[in-house]
């Protein structure tokens, strides 16, 4: 892993400001200014950005600090591996969805990226038995037909769809919602430093970001992003879980729904996307199959 002196710059200004796609390409153009960022007045940055002069001024100094600090080589250590926008192992997808990331950073094997057949299986957080019952219906046929299992490593369902890919073997992605330097919830650390080592971790967030509540939303946008489809094993009606489905709709990608007894409030969220016309699902052969199909008229 050898870094430009372009790439250097760009790692550095994300790491004092994780700014999104759209807000660094207002430094890219109809000016470069990325390329004398240190040396650009404030009042310059704060336009750019439309962001105080204060902020811009603190940017340029906090830049200054760490454009020359060794970023490959501590990339490298920890096992992280950046993927800028501009490099070829940027999935390409992530250019469709609202506000793409700046950086991909990522744990594992990065060659999951390159993968075509890529699908989100996601639920609440209070996940019940039932989850884990979908999962061992819907899972097997996915992995049969070397599709990568997408979810974000939270509690509950997110956490039995890496569990159960990996005990039918098959290949997981976690798309994390903070940088590297933490593990959010703390018990599946264990389950984190597996995935680190034998599939793959990504977050669009410099390692030192603590997690934070407003950065999981903008987490879901890319777990749709990253997939085909979105599976939803359980929700309530008012789960985060809607959030990636909202992402999904608007993404253009199919929504397959497990359908759950009326009474459960981990079903109302998920019966309610199917009144909504999502796909009702019972096992993966289904989902393998609605997806060949549309891939077929395609």
């Amino acid at each position: 892993m050898i870094f430009s002196v372009d790439t250097q710059r760009l790692l550095a200004i994300h790491y004092v400001y994780p700014l999104p796609l759209q807000k660094l390409q207002q430094l890219l153009s109809p000016v470069d200014v990325l390329s004398y960022f240190e040396e650009a007045h404030p009042e310059e940055i704060a336009g750019a950005l439309q962001i105080t002069w204060q902020k811009a001024l603190l940017m340029i100094r906090n830049f200054q600090r760490v454009r020359n600090l060794p970023f490959e080589e501590a990339y490298a250590q920890a096992n992280i591996f950046p993927i800028p926008f501009n490099h070829p192992y940027f999935p390409a997808q992530l250019f469709e969805i609202p506000s793409p990331p700046t950086v991909l950073y990522v744990k594992g094997q990065s060659a999951l990226l390159a993968r075509d057949k890529r699908i989100a299986i996601i639920g609440s957080r209070k996940a019940t038995a039932y989850t884990r019952t979908a999962m061992d219906l819907i899972v097997p046929p996915l992995v049969a037909h070397e599709y990568t299992v997408v979810s974000g490593l939270a509690r509950g369902a997110d956490t039995m769809a890496h569990e159960a890919t990996i005990k039918f073997g098959g290949q997981t992605i976690a798309v994390l919602g903070h940088g590297f330097h933490y593990v959010y919830p703390k018990e599946n650390q264990a389950l984190a430093q597996h995935m680190a080592e034998n599939h793959l971790l990504v977050t669009e967030y410099p390692p030192y970001m603590r997690p934070a509540k407003w950065q999981f939303p903008m987490r879901n946008r890319l777990i749709s992003g990253l997939t085909q489809a979105i599976v939803v094993t359980e929700a309530a009606l008012k789960s985060g879980t809607l959030i990636t489905t909202e992402c999904a709709l608007e993404q253009g990608k199919d929504v397959f729904v497990v359908p759950g007894p009326i009474n459960k409030e981990q079903s109302k969220g998920t019966n309610k996307l199917l009144i909504e016309g999502a796909i009702p699902v019972c096992d993966g052969h289904q989902i393998v199959e609605t997806l060949s199909l549309f891939s077929s008229k395609n």
